[in-house]
């Protein structure tokens, strides 16, 4: 049997997690994606306490992360790695790090456990600099950055009560409310009427209103609406683009404050777009975010993150190795992007 890892890296959304043993040379030894394991997913409908979803969550990670050790022939009891780096959803607050760092020493899954905000993932999986800015768009929106001297920024994150807006649930909610507004008279006429009514199977966007109202649709199905809007955006309707044009200067600002916070404002430095908005191809949304951030980060240099974030828990859990080989993050990377 090998010996065990040298690093368990985790990057756990609220909706998968995926989880890397390597060795401290960089050789990838397990690798593997499952369900959530998320406090904030977890049980969240069931009424059970914050501590107990973390629990839960944690269980589950472990069950994935021992049967990973042993399909790789390294030894699944007792921990498995020296260093373990966990990028989690909902690590928000220092109350929920402390809530989830205790249920993960419940595990014994590691000798030494780091856990971070998902959103440091993508930024040192999308750049090979140690210091750089990430700003991810998936249902919501969320920043982080990393300067030259090891300082770190991000944001909440936690919706409008934290000053948010962005993201593919803010984009269908605005189209909805474009849609609605232009078919009672309160707003300019639009092309979103007949798209946002259409993608729910229904003549009107009021009646879209009346569903979510009754619960019969989860208010998180507005994501959906994103690519369509993006669409009516590039064929020329005005409100569409109003609403890209909206996030783009949210991306723009984003980075633009995290920059400034982390004093990278007059260093080259790489900012990370991950999420899955960002896989549109609207050529007009980025040119907008390209101008917005070059006034501000003439040496910025502005990317889609292409490789699995988890490589970012990876190589963040290299750099808390005393005994990292040389090469070991471009070893981990390369085999990580296959």
């Amino acid at each position: 049997m090998k010996d065990r890892a040298s690093l368990l890296a985790v990057d756990g959304g609220n909706s998968k997690a995926e989880l890397v043993l390597a060795a401290s040379d960089g050789t990838l030894l397990a690798h593997r994606r499952g369900p959530t394991i998320s406090h904030q997913a977890i049980g969240a409908d069931e009424g059970l306490s914050p501590s107990h979803r973390a629990e839960l969550g944690m269980r589950r990670l472990a069950v994935m992360a021992r049967e990973a050790a042993a399909e790789a022939g390294l030894p699944a009891n007792g921990p498995l790695a020296g260093v373990g780096v966990l990028c989690l959803a909902g690590a928000d607050f220092a109350s929920d790090i402390r809530l989830l760092q205790q249920a993960l020493r419940g595990q014994a899954l590691v000798d030494e456990a780091h856990i971070l905000n998902d959103a440091f993932a993508p930024l040192r999986a999308g750049t090979e600099r140690p210091y750089g800015v990430a700003i991810i768009c998936g249902a919501g929106v969320n920043g982080a950055a990393i300067g030259a001297d090891g300082r770190t920024a991000r944001f909440a994150a936690v919706g409008d009560v934290s000053g948010d807006w962005g993201g593919g649930t803010a984009i269908g909610h605005a189209a909805l409310t474009a849609a609605v507004r232009a078919r009672d008279g309160r707003g300019p006429r639009t092309a979103l009427e007949a798209v946002v009514a259409q993608h729910f199977g229904v003549a009107r966007p009021q009646s879209v209103t009346r569903l979510l109202y009754d619960e019969r649709v989860p208010m998180s199905r507005l994501r959906e609406l994103a690519p369509a809007v993006f669409a009516t955006a590039a064929e020329g309707d005005a409100e569409a683009r109003a609403i890209i044009d909206r996030l783009a200067d949210e991306v723009a600002t984003m980075a633009i404050a995290l920059a400034r916070r982390v004093h990278l404002v007059r260093r080259a430095f790489d900012i990370v777009l991950a999420g899955g908005v960002f896989r549109t191809r609207d050529a007009a949304f980025y040119a907008r975010i390209a101008d917005r951030i070059g006034e501000a980060l003439p040496r910025a240099t502005i990317g889609r993150l292409e490789a699995p974030p988890v490589l970012g828990a990876a190589i963040l859990a290299l750099d808390r190795l005393p005994d990292a080989a040389p090469g070991a993050a471009a070893r981990l990377r390369r085999s990580l992007e296959r």
